[in-house]
């Protein structure tokens, strides 16, 4: 599977941003889509991710109450709202990918796709 971000930009904090991940090719191992992000110097960490179903869903604690994850399968695609934006979520974005959720969970998922930069200023 192929994964396309996008959403990414600059916003205050308090601002809200959606992200967007376009999933293309052998969707197989696509059961779980989510997002892990990156900050500069720091480790990757788990955001976000759901299942084909919908019925599985899990935040990291740093997220959740103020992020939403949600997908269209007849699109293929998997949105992150993202709300009451602080500093510290400033970081790259990954879209990600595996057929076990609990990979994404982890921080390391089958396919990462290329990121997009989220950026909140102070």
């Amino acid at each position: 599977v192929q994964l396309q971000a996008s959403g990414g930009g600059l916003v205050q904090a308090g601002g809200t941003l959606r992200l967007s991940c376009a999933a293309s090719g052998n969707m197989l191992n696509s059961n779980g889509m989510g997002w892990v992000r990156q900050a500069p110097g720091k480790k990757r960490e788990f955001v976000a991710v759901i299942n084909r179903s919908g019925g599985l869903i899990y935040y990291s604690d740093s997220v959740k109450g103020r992020f939403t994850i949600s997908r269209d399968n007849a699109k293929n695609t998997v949105y992150l709202q993202m709300n009451s934006l602080k500093p510290e979520d400033t970081a790259v974005y990954y879209c990600a990918a595996d057929i076990d959720v609990n990979r994404v969970r982890a921080g390391s998922p089958i396919t990462i796709g290329q990121g997009t930069l989220v950026t909140v200023s102070s």
